[in-house]
């Protein structure tokens, strides 16, 4: 059962779309179920977020999560947005169910793509940020959630 925040942001998702010239952009997917989640960010001299938008194919799970995920980094820096994780996600959906939780993970891997092509364009480095992967798998740690 979908909680109606999930199904509002998938009946009325929030910033669907690209941004031209983005500061950062990210794409995973999921081999397993399909999903595919491209995020695209606009980032201040500052380091701020000033425009999120997001492109994604997927279950009504995986556009929920997108829209939340933007609506999530949003005015927040580089920095606090990394801190937004899956489990934020879910809890700002007012959760998901647990086979959809990998839809929270592709919205976290996606900001973190996104903001790796960042650091790269700008030859910085963002403490705390990993390589991402393109492929996220189902694995032990959706079990773990």
């Amino acid at each position: 059962m979908y909680s109606d925040k999930v199904i509002d942001h998938f009946s009325n998702p929030r910033n669907v779309g690209e941004i031209e010239n983005p500061s950062g952009v990210g794409t995973v997917g999921n081999a397993k179920c399909g999903d595919i989640m491209r995020m695209y960010l606009d980032i201040d001299d500052d380091g701020v977020i000033r425009e999120a938008k997001f492109k994604t194919f997927g279950c009504g799970a995986a556009i929920a999560t997108s829209s939340m995920a933007t609506e999530l980094v949003k005015g927040k820096t580089v920095q606090e947005a990394l801190e937004v994780t899956n489990k934020a996600v879910m809890e700002a959906l007012d959760g998901l169910p647990p086979v959809k939780v990998h839809c929270s993970l592709l919205a976290e891997e996606a900001i973190h793509a996104a903001l790796w092509d960042y650091a790269k364009k700008n030859g910085i480095v963002i403490e705390g940020l990993q390589e991402p992967v393109e492929d996220i798998e189902e694995s032990a740690e959706y079990d773990k959630m």
